[in-house]
């Protein structure tokens, strides 16, 4: 039987195939000039994934700001159970695969199941990959991830891999908020190649040539948030930079 797809993941993908990536900024609701953000990126960016590793206050106000602000789908990228809310059109429904505490692989996405159902919520499958050096930064401590290392890509490739066999349409490769370094080419290649699904890649991406380089390796949607706290402006290059390489992907494909 084939899956139908909601409303939002049909336009996400309706916006790969045609521009060849999409580009995700990603709100920490805690931060205290998310609306500021939200005005500065709502005419760059493809959607708006709301989400954050520790704790949530006024999680209903701030999704219905940003919602209001920016016109765009808003996607929860729960960090825990309490990272849902009604004001939101879908949820990033993952599991932390390379997690050593089956907490996050597999008890609080189905302790939030029941809520996401009440509330109506659309949902998009996904595996979240923790990827060096994510155990440097605050999902990882938090995850307990068992980072998969830069050298051995493979790895990541075979979760992705096993992701897809899950039934998942999305992958996340998640170098983690503000890391040192991002998620390798090589990396993001042979996951989309062993995969076939969706590719999404974040974490340390700080310039316009390196989201080029992602997208030109097989990335589908590249995330920043980070660097958009930091420099809201920033968004501006990257949508370029992000769009280009996905037309240019799309010319490289037709060619084969």
């Amino acid at each position: 039987m084939q899956i139908k797809l909601g409303e939002i993941e049909s336009k996400l993908n309706k916006i790969i195939e045609e521009e060849g990536a999409a580009y995700f900024v990603l709100i920490d609701p805690d931060e205290k000039n998310y609306r500021e953000i939200a005005n500065h990126v709502k005419d760059y960016a493809d959607a708006i994934i709301i989400g954050g590793s520790i704790g949530i206050i006024n999680l209903d106000e701030v999704t219905k700001d940003i919602k209001e602000i920016t016109g765009l789908p808003i996607i929860l990228f729960p960090g825990n159970v309490d990272g849902v809310t009604k004001e939101a059109d879908a949820v990033f429904f993952m599991s932390l695969m390379n997690s050593k505490n089956t907490y996050w692989n597999m008890t609080a996405p189905t302790l939030g199941a029941l809520t996401i159902k009440k509330y109506g919520l659309e949902t998009l499958p996904m595996a979240y990959l923790g990827i060096e050096p994510i155990s440097r930064t605050a999902v990882g401590f938090v995850g307990e991830v068992n980072e998969i290392p830069q050298k051995k890509p493979e790895i990541a490739g075979l979760y992705s891999l096993s992701a897809s066999y899950f039934g998942m349409r999305w992958a996340y490769l998640e170098a983690g908020s503000g890391a040192e370094y991002p998620v390798s080419n090589e990396m993001v290649g042979i996951s989309k190649k062993l995969s076939g699904i969706n590719i999404i890649v974040g974490g340390g991406i700080r310039t316009p040539e390196v989201a080029y380089e992602k997208v030109m390796s097989g990335a589908d949607v590249i995330v920043t948030g980070t660097l958009t706290e930091k420099d809201p402006q920033a968004v501006v290059e990257m949508k370029k930079a992000i769009k280009k390489a996905g037309l240019d992907k799309l010319k490289m494909l037709s060619k084969k």
